[in-house]
């Protein structure tokens, strides 16, 4: 874990170097406490995507729980049934 004292942040050429080396999120504190979370954009792109299909998942299993969704053969045989294909 990363962590940098809040004066370093005057430091904005040596903050971003950091947090692109961290790979990671940086934290920032102040007098011993954390108060900020600095990351490299690549790595917030990353983590929000794997949020966002986090979300998906659990969108999905919620629909099966829920009886939302129907088994895939069923639907096929029903299709099929009813328009020939």
């Amino acid at each position: 874990m990363t962590m940098i004292p809040m004066c370093d942040l005057k430091d904005t050429v040596g903050v971003e170097k950091r947090c692109a080396e961290a790979g990671g999120p940086v934290f920032v504190t102040k007098d011993g406490q954390d108060k900020l979370v600095i990351m490299d954009i690549e790595y917030f792109k990353k983590t929000m995507s794997q949020v966002y299909e986090a979300h998906l998942v659990n969108a999905g299993l919620a629909e099966i729980e829920q009886g939302k969704m129907q088994d895939g053969d069923v639907v096929k045989k029903m299709l099929t049934d009813k328009y020939g294909f």
